[in-house]
């Protein structure tokens, strides 16, 4: 049974438009990645990992990816967050599912697997951060967490050294685009416009997050720019369902509505997610 998120929760990131808690505003020295991928680098900074995953057992799916969040969906109560976005906060922090029993050592596994070993991110949780201090009220943008979700799915899913595991979702949208103009290769994605695209089970769907600086597919690559990224899992008549984490703070669905060929802009209307300003889709290029 689907629960549906209507009740306010509490959000502290300054300058989202949205309750889409993602990268920090002011992310903590994040280093831009390699030009390409470099194996060794990635087996010595994924030591932590398990072995499935740092020498990726089976081929690098859509169909694992895919899994790997619907299975972590599930372990949030399966919310789905249809609402259009709010912004403030509720200054009751208690009702923060970051800080929950059970919910606050899963986000930490989040930045533990999905984070280098090497990055002080790996050792936060829902709510710590790398001393094992509480995260006070009003920091917990700081520390949100979509990010490296995104990147737990995607080394858990075996894609190896092919994707930057980052805090920080502008690092891989960065790469994407720089794929996508062929000033670097062997990265496991690829950035499209959005209304040229229509995006397949496995992509990333992603919005910028800065009403003060408006960002469009051809200004990228832009350095340390606030987004949010959620993986499509599946495709309907005229909308799609996509998973994202730090949503409400949790583990979260939406459904997207698209044009009939898919794409989530038409040529009369711009993007069609009135609530979001999605402007970039990261084609992944999966093994099988």
């Amino acid at each position: 049974m689907q629960i549906r998120v209507r009740a306010p929760i509490p959000t502290f990131c300054a300058l989202a438009l949205t309750m889409e808690a993602c990268a920090p505003v002011q992310p903590a020295a994040i280093e831009e990645a390699s030009a390409e991928p470099q194996r060794q680098e990635f087996i010595a900074q994924s030591g932590h990992s398990p072995p499935f995953a740092r020498m990726s057992y089976e081929q690098f799916s859509r169909t694992e990816a895919i899994a790997i969040a619907t299975q972590e969906w599930r372990l949030f109560g399966q919310l789905v967050y249809d609402d259009p976005p709010r912004t403030g906060f509720d200054p009751e922090s208690n009702d923060n599912p970051n800080r929950s029993p059970g919910i606050w050592e899963r986000i930490g596994e989040y930045w533990w697997l999905g984070q280098d070993a090497s990055r002080r991110e790996s050792t936060w949780t829902g709510m710590h951060d790398e001393t094992g201090q509480g995260i006070a009220d009003g920091r917990d943008g700081y520390y949100a967490w979509s990010a490296a979700f995104i990147s737990y799915v995607m080394r858990t899913a075996g894609a190896g050294a092919r994707f930057p595991y980052a805090p920080a979702h502008y690092i891989y949208i960065d790469l994407a685009k720089d794929m996508k103009l062929g000033r670097t290769s062997g990265w496991a994605m690829v950035a499209e416009p959005v209304d040229a695209y229509a995006p397949a089970p496995g992509d990333l769907i992603c919005f910028w997050r800065n009403s003060k600086r408006p960002l469009t597919y051809d200004k990228l690559p832009a350095r340390r720019f606030a987004a949010h990224c959620d993986m499509v899992v599946s495709l309907e008549k005229e909308q799609i369902r996509v998973i994202g984490g730090n949503v409400n703070h949790a583990v979260a669905m939406k459904h997207v509505p698209v044009t009939a060929d898919g794409r989530l802009t038409d040529s009369r209307n711009g993007v069609l997610d009135a609530r979001y300003p999605w402007f970039v889709v990261l084609r992944i290029l999966y093994d099988g």
